[in-house]
């Protein structure tokens, strides 16, 4: 709390110092905040950019966790696959935005596939890499004890990988995040981003670019704050999987 006080104090003394007209004061942003909320569209922009966060980063999930347990399990198949990956891991998530609107259109599609593909990557590599570091002697046991190569993927291995997984699921959240924001600049007409475009464009409102920064700040910190704390479950969701 002492923090937040501090900045708004620097950030008033900074602008009344400067005497700038176009940087505003914590007042307008909040000002700005109140004029949106008034007017519907603030519920609506975060609730459009969390809606499509969602969709791409649990569809990245859904698919990245198992191909990523399967090609970690599977070195031959890691292998071939493996330099595909590579290969495209490193293009950034706006690079395939002009393609994206091509075969999605301008709409919400666009969007979800640039955060499905930012997302799946980093969770299929942590994935592998967590199915790779498990060591051996948790796999000779389970074999001792007589388990199946698919029980032994589900109660020894993927409990035991589960911390570096959870590590790549932080990540991928992240960057899914950031690029909702730039991709909502481009393709769609909602969202944070939008918000922020079309309020430098429209009418130089900066007070609304700040606060849909803010906003953006804010609700990144709360999605890492949840992902942190669901990495301290991992304990007892490995627990559940071995019962």
């Amino acid at each position: 709390m002492l923090t937040f006080t501090l900045t708004l104090l620097v950030w008033q003394t900074a602008v009344a110092w400067t005497g700038t007209r176009i940087f505003p004061t914590p007042l307008q942003v909040l000002r700005g905040l109140r004029e949106l909320a008034s007017k519907g569209l603030l519920g609506r922009y975060v609730r459009d950019s969390l809606v499509r966060v969602s969709i791409g980063y649990v569809s990245a999930l859904v698919f990245g966790v198992p191909s990523g347990l399967l090609l970690g399990w599977y070195r031959a198949a890691e292998a071939c696959v493996n330099p595909v990956i590579q290969v495209v891991r490193p293009i950034s998530p706006l690079a395939w935005t002009p393609l994206a609107i091509v075969w999605f259109g301008v709409g919400s599609a666009t969007p979800i596939f640039l955060i499905f593909l930012a997302s799946f990557f980093p969770i299929v590599v942590s994935t592998i890499n967590g199915v790779r570091n498990v060591p051996p002697v948790f796999q000779n046991a389970g074999r001792n004890f007589g388990l199946t190569p698919a029980a032994l993927l589900r109660r020894v291995v993927f409990p035991a990988a589960l911390p570096q997984i959870l590590i790549g699921l932080r990540i991928a959240l992240g960057i899914a995040w950031l690029v909702v924001v730039a991709a909502e600049m481009i393709a769609v007409d909602s969202g944070l981003g939008y918000l922020i475009i079309d309020s430098r464009n429209a009418g130089k409102r900066y007070d609304l670019v700040i606060a849909g920064m803010l906003l953006i700040g804010l609700i990144g910190l709360a999605l890492d704050t949840g992902m942190r704390r669901i990495a301290r479950l991992q304990s007892y969701v490995g627990g559940f999987l071995n019962d």
